[in-house]
């Protein structure tokens, strides 16, 4: 299931809920846990994996990409 970051707009605490995309696409609002409150919003954030490979560099790297000096 995917992981959401939301921000609270009253306490401003950044916090993460994992949820289905059925979930999501239903409306979830979630409730901050610090205040309870469900006046929030979905931030944007960058996701990475690390795949292995047979080639000479770093797991992840494809020799020959211009990845890891290579």
């Amino acid at each position: 299931m995917p992981t959401y970051v939301y921000a609270c707009e009253d306490c401003g605490k950044t916090y993460e809920i994992t949820a289905s995309i059925k979930e999501k696409e239903a409306g979830l609002q979630p409730e901050c846990p610090q205040c309870s409150s469900d006046h929030s919003h979905q931030l944007i954030t960058t996701s990475f994996s690390i795949r292995s490979g047979s080639g000479n560099g770093s797991p992840g790297c494809d020799p020959g990409s211009g990845c890891c000096g290579s």
